[in-house]
């Protein structure tokens, strides 16, 4: 399966792309809305001009129709064909393939099989969940045994059981099928669950590119930060286990428990929303509990941010606009946080 590179890539706002997809590998774009995302999807698959170059282990596709490339894709709007059921619209997908009828129908159960619908094979879409109908469009995209598997906000309309599920089930394919495999999505969790590396997207530009735990730890700038959600990053002075799949880390004079079964902790991460800040002391256990002192108070787009010294840390917690009309903060005032355990994410000492 082939390694593939955009070099110089411009087409509307993608302006001076340069990526490498690593062979085998299931790589994200993860951006807001416009960032370029399916405009770099389509230019892969040859689904429209650009200028720059396209390589498939080092050979140039800027020529080569979209036929001839052994691209799969899946589209957000999955286009089932309405008047043919599932075992038809997956069969649609082999009808350009040099098969023989009887080797169409092999392929055509092993595809019903692989994503495991088929007891729906004479089913017609309006007939098929959500999760379904996604399951007969990713057979189709699979048809002619592609190398590269593109998906464009394939879950995107799901439920968010069902899409954690089907993440799941993606990824094992992925991994048993071993193709090289490009998913775009405008959601941080999403990619973090299913992504093998995350190539942010920002404005038609690349912004960084590492793997999930990379991209969060250690954003490159001002850019990758925000859109992840502005995280706070503290570094551990110790660490020691709890038993029962929790830690105890030490923060800046801080001693805060974290949900952790593994090796030694460098550094935990806190997203703003999920740092809980109170005028009076909240009732409950004193796990994550802390006093601090309110040393900035901004507004952003959606929310309040507020600055609050606790220990040596500088933490940033963010606030709905009418929670923050309730509350009596000003900056200098003590204030009681909450740190919600379940949230806090590990950055692994990996020398150890």
């Amino acid at each position: 399966m082939p390694t593939i590179e955009l070099i110089n890539i411009n087409k509307y706002v993608c302006c001076g792309v340069n990526l490498k997809i690593r062979d085998k590998e299931l790589l994200v774009l993860l951006g807001p809305n416009g960032s370029g995302k399916t405009t770099l999807l389509n230019i892969i698959a040859g689904l429209t001009d650009y200028r720059g170059s396209v390589l498939f282990d080092g050979r140039a596709m800027d020529n080569m129709p979209a036929r001839t490339r052994r691209v799969g894709y899946l589209f957000q709007d999955l286009v089932l064909f309405p008047h043919l059921d599932v075992a038809a619209n997956i069969a649609y997908g082999l009808r350009t393939d040099q098969q023989t009828a009887g080797q169409r129908e092999s392929r055509l159960n092993e595809l019903l099989e692989m994503v495991k619908i088929g007891h729906l094979s004479s089913r017609y879409p309006k007939h098929l969940s959500g999760g379904e109908k996604q399951r007969a469009a990713l057979a189709r995209a699979l048809a002619v045994s592609p190398e590269v598997l593109l998906l464009d906000e394939p879950l995107s309309s799901l439920d968010t059981q069902t899409a954690k599920y089907l993440r799941t089930e993606l990824k094992q394919l992925q991994q048993k099928l071993k193709i090289t495999m490009v998913y775009v999505t405008h959601d941080l969790q999403e990619a973090e669950e299913i992504a093998d590396r995350i190539a942010i997207l920002q404005d038609g530009r690349v912004e960084q590119v590492g793997r999930p735990e990379e991209v969060f730890f250690h954003p490159e700038n001002e850019k990758v930060s925000e859109f992840i959600g502005a995280p706070n990053i503290l570094h551990c002075d110790y660490c020691q286990s709890l038993g029962h799949g929790v830690m105890e880390v030490g923060c800046g004079g801080l001693s805060i428990i974290v949900p952790h079964d593994g090796n030694s902790i460098q550094k935990i991460a806190l997203l703003p929303r999920d740092v809980y800040v109170s005028d009076v002391r909240p009732p409950g256990p004193e796990v994550n509990r802390f006093r601090g002192t309110v040393t900035g108070i901004r507004n952003a787009d959606d929310a309040i941010r507020i600055e609050v010294k606790a220990g040596d840390n500088q933490l940033l917690a963010e606030i709905p606009h009418h929670i923050f009309d309730e509350l009596n903060l000003t900056i200098g005032k003590e204030v009681f946080l909450i740190l919600k355990l379940r949230r806090i994410r590990v950055y692994e000492n990996k020398d150890l």
